[in-house]
C-alpha cells in the first residue's frame, strides 16, 4: 500500500480514484462498511482506492489537553486499510489552515489536488470549517464539480447498538474486552518499542516486556490476558499489568506483558499487545512474596482463558 499526506503530490496511476473518507480510527465494523462500499464501487469501475485519514485527530487540535484516546496509530491504520482492499492511503495532516477551509474549498481540493471521482462516507461524516458540511453538502457541491458521493448508514451490533469509537473506549475503560473485540473484530491492540525498566520482574521469575501507552487510549488499569504480535509474526500467549504499578514508587504508567515459556530478548523491538480479558484491578502489596504469589495466580488464570480463545486471524 502507498502512504501519501496532503502536503504532496498524488501519483498519476492514483487519479480518478473512490477515496474512503473519515478519521477510521479503530478501523471497526463501522468503518469497515464505509471502505468495503468504496473497494466494490472502484472494482467496480477499474479505478483505485484511497482510503483516507485524519492526523492529528481534529479533538486534539481544538482540546490540546484532552486526555489519551487513540484506538489506533497510522501504522496500524495503514495495514488494516492495506488488508481491507484500500490501495493507497491519504493522510490529512489536521493542522488550523485545514481546519479553517469551508466545506466548498474542502470538496474542491479533492478534486483539484487529488483528481477523486468519488467519496464514500458514513452518513454521519461533518467536514469544513465549524462543521459546516455533511453528506447532503458533499453531493450538493461534488454535483458541481463532477464528483459522486453515497453515504453508509450506521452499522449496529448483534445487541442493535450502533459501533463506534466512542462504545469501544467506554466498554476498554470499563474493562470490557469481549465487546470491544466484538466491535472492532480483532482485540485492542497496543504497539510499540520494549523498553529497558528496571528488571524486577526477571528477579521474581516474572521478565517483562516494557512499552509506553502514548497517545493510546487508557483502558482500566488492572492485570489482563494478553496475546503478543513479534515483528516476525510469532504469538506469545501471557499476562500485563497495565496501569501505574501501585506496589512500587515512584508510580510508573507502562503495559508491561510477561509472555508464558518465553526467554528471548526483545529490548527495542517494536511489538504489539492484544488485550484479550481483564482479569482484577491494580493492587498494592504488602511485599514481594505477596506480589509474586499473586503474579503466579494470575498468569494461570490467563493461561485459561487463552486456552479457550483462539487467535484471530
Amino acid at each position: 500500500m502507498e502512504r501519501f499526506d496532503d502536503g504532496g503530490d498524488i501519483p498519476a496511476h492514483l487519479r480518478g480514484s473512490i477515496l474512503a473518507l473519515g478519521n477510521f480510527d479503530g478501523f471497526h465494523l463501522g468503518h469497515q462498511a464505509v471502505v468495503g462500499r468504496a473497494v466494490g464501487w472502484a472494482r467496480d469501475e477499474g479505478r483505485p482506492v484511497i482510503i483516507a485519514t485524519f492526523d492529528p485527530h481534529p479533538v486534539r487540535l481544538f482540546r490540546p489537553d484532552a486526555p489519551p484516546f487513540r484506538l489506533t496509530t497510522l501504522d496500524q491504520r495503514e495495514r488494516l486499510f492495506a488488508a481491507a482492499g484500500g490501495d493507497a492511503m491519504l493522510v490529512f495532516r489536521f493542522t488550523p489552515v485545514l481546519a479553517a477551509l469551508d466545506a466548498d474549498a474542502f470538496v474542491a481540493m479533492l478534486v483539484e489536488r487529488f483528481g477523486v471521482a468519488g467519496v464514500v462516507t458514513g452518513e454521519d461524516f461533518t467536514f469544513g470549517n465549524g462543521r459546516s458540511g455533511n453528506t447532503q453538502r458533499l453531493a450538493e457541491i461534488g454535483a458541481t464539480l463532477g464528483i459522486r458521493s453515497e453515504a453508509v448508514a450506521p452499522v449496529t451490533s448483534t445487541d442493535g447498538g450502533v459501533v463506534s469509537s466512542s462504545r469501544i473506549r467506554a466498554a476498554l475503560r470499563s474493562g470490557d474486552c469481549a465487546t470491544a473485540t466484538q466491535l472492532l473484530t480483532r482485540p485492542f491492540t497496543i504497539e510499540g518499542v520494549v523498553q529497558h525498566g528496571d528488571k524486577l520482574g526477571r528477579t521474581i521469575a516474572f521478565p517483562t516486556a516494557n512499552i509506553d501507552m502514548g497517545a493510546y487510549l487508557r483502558p482500566a488499569y488492572g492485570i489482563y490476558a494478553v496475546r503478543g504480535r513479534l515483528a516476525d509474526g510469532r504469538l506469545l500467549d501471557g499476562a500485563a499489568n497495565l496501569g501505574i504499578r501501585p506496589t512500587f514508587d515512584p508510580p510508573k504508567e507502562l503495559l508491561e506483558p510477561h509472555f508464558f515459556d518465553f526467554a528471548e530478548d526483545l529490548y527495542d523491538q517494536t511489538i504489539e499487545v492484544e488485550l484479550i480479558e481483564w482479569l482484577r484491578g491494580e493492587e498494592k502489596f504488602a511485599d514481594l512474596d505477596a506480589l509474586t504469589a499473586q503474579i503466579a495466580r494470575d498468569c494461570d488464570h490467563a493461561r485459561q482463558i487463552l486456552a479457550g480463545t483462539p487467535p484471530l486471524a
